[in-house]
């Protein structure tokens, strides 16, 4: 089935793509970046080099830190085009954490062609379409991670395509390596894929996002996730992220029972002055059945206010987290089911 739809969107690309260009085409480059560094301070202050932090991109204890230093460029003409986009730093780094750990990391590299109004292929390594945050710290408004999306996919390689379904709704499904992979060449490739709508009046939008297929002879994953941003005013608006990821394994020639984690997280997002925002961020993530480590279920709060100065935002951040055994430090090295911290960060994109 994997090579059936790999090789459809192959032979529609090359069928397509037999057109001149017209040389009435406009060349288009563009180049932006980012760059952010933050401090944060564990409330328990453990004595050994424990962060309580099992979420990405925050891995310190009463430190400075550098985040990543991002340059994004694209170039376009006619109906083609390609983005490249580097990351340096330790966010490059975990975030390519199947790589060389060299500090330096390819974020995406990818291709594009769009034969027409309605179609779109893109060839390379891209973020992945799974889950409400993304990589780059800009453009979140918390700062510090969800426990979905440090423990979902972050990028995918491979081939895929989107289509325009009507005005309201988009359609993407694609053939790519296992998540987070650029080179898997003896391992199964993965089905993946989305649908987006938009409601008539533009407020409310949602995502289905979806990948899934085998991980090698022994193993299957399958994952759903679902996306929903709602604009109440131009001050207030409200965001949702579920997901849930499934795994099985074939023992002595039979697929076992799914093993699964799951989670879910509302947004609340208040811009009370051009100038300030507020995002509450509320995650309850469940590993009950120890299929990443944690073996609990864990709920975590999140405050962050945005000040915005031009192109800066300062993201100052409380976070409060719990969970059903005892899996954080104190400072008298005892363990806890409770952990809380301050972060401030400073974020800058062009």
């Amino acid at each position: 089935m994997l090579k059936i739809i790999g090789a459809t969107l192959l032979v529609c690309l090359c069928s397509i793509g037999l057109h001149a260009q017209d040389s009435s085409d406009v060349s288009l480059f563009k180049i932006s970046g980012s760059a952010d560094m933050y401090f944060r301070s564990d409330w328990n202050n453990p004595k050994h080099i424990t962060y309580n932090n099992f979420t990405s991109f925050t891995q310190s204890q009463n430190s400075f830190e550098l985040g990543m230093a991002s340059v994004k460029l694209e170039h376009a003409i006619g109906k083609v085009g390609m983005i490249a986009d580097l990351g340096f730093g330790k966010r490059a780094e975990e975030f390519s954490y199947n790589d060389t750990r060299s500090g330096v990391a390819i974020k995406q590299l990818l291709i594009t062609y769009a034969p027409s109004s309605k179609l779109k292929f893109t060839a390379g390594s891209f973020a992945t379409h799974i889950g409400y945050e993304l990589v780059d710290a800009y453009l979140n408004r918390n700062y510090s991670m969800s426990y979905m999306f440090s423990f979902g996919p972050f990028f995918h390689t491979g081939l895929k395509a989107d289509f325009l379904l009507g005005k309201k709704n988009t359609l993407m499904v694609g053939i790519a390596n296992q998540s987070d992979l650029k080179s898997a060449s003896v391992l199964p490739k993965m089905v993946i894929a989305q649908f987006a709508t938009t409601s008539g009046d533009d407020k409310l939008k949602a995502w289905i996002n979806f990948q899934g297929g085998k991980t090698n002879d022994s193993g299957r994953l399958y994952q759903g996730d679902l996306v929903l941003n709602y604009t109440l005013s131009e001050s207030l608006s409200l965001g949702y992220n579920g997901t849930l990821q499934s795994r099985e394994t074939k023992i002595s020639g039979k697929w076992e029972s799914p093993r699964m984690w799951y989670g879910s997280a509302l947004y609340i997002n208040s811009d009370v002055r051009q100038w300030l925002g507020f995002t509450l961020r509320g995650e309850y993530f469940n590993d009950q059945k120890n299929v990443l480590g944690f073996g609990t279920d864990i709920f975590e709060t999140t405050l962050s206010a945005n000040f915005k100065i031009d192109n800066l935002t300062i993201i100052p951040e409380i976070r409060f987290e719990s969970a059903g055994t005892k899996m954080y430090s104190s400072h008298n090295e005892n363990m806890v089911n409770k952990t809380g911290n301050f972060l401030v960060a400073v974020v800058y994109h062009f």
